[in-house]
């Protein structure tokens, strides 16, 4: 069964019910937009990095502004479908913004998952991240690389 794709106030209430049940989340995003390996990797580790892994999809136009004429090569819809059907993949949402750094606020996950072409320094939204881990300081430590270096998970230390 595909995990489901909800706007983001159906998402939002989905998470208080995981939070209530005692589950952890984490946060990953992208484009997907050319599917590969490297993506299924990054996604398959992030969902082990909590009990719950939300994945957002970037729409149509902040891919188009990321990547350039001709992009997306898949719509959103598509794209969010894929996502949907990948194991560990819980829940999916489609932002607009070119960053998730405005999602990633209000969704407050305990865990940001982010691919190895980023560091904590590079990372578009690292500031928004911050403030969603503000008791834990300014630091981030990047654990192990997992599934072959794919995925790094970046937390705030507490």
């Amino acid at each position: 069964m595909n995990a489901p794709i909800l706007d983001e106030r159906e998402l939002a209430d989905a998470l208080a019910r995981e939070r209530d049940a005692g589950r952890t989340i984490a946060f990953a995003n992208g484009c997907f937009d050319v599917l590969h390996v490297g993506h299924i990797r990054y996604l398959q580790g992030a969902a082990k990095e909590a009990d719950v892994l939300v994945v957002g999809v970037n729409g149509d136009e902040s891919v188009c502004e990321l990547k350039g004429a001709g992009r997306p090569v898949m719509g959103e819809a598509e794209r969010a479908e894929i996502i949907s059907a990948i194991r560990g993949v819980s829940y999916v949402t489609i932002f607009r913004e070119r960053s998730p750094g405005r999602l990633i606020g209000e969704l407050k996950p305990d865990v940001h998952c982010k691919g190895t072409d980023y560091t904590a320094d590079s990372v578009p939204e690292a500031e928004v991240v911050r403030g969603v881990w503000r008791a834990g300081g300014d630091r981030w430590r990047s654990e192990r690389p997992l599934d072959d270096g794919v995925l790094k998970r970046m937390k705030a230390e507490g």
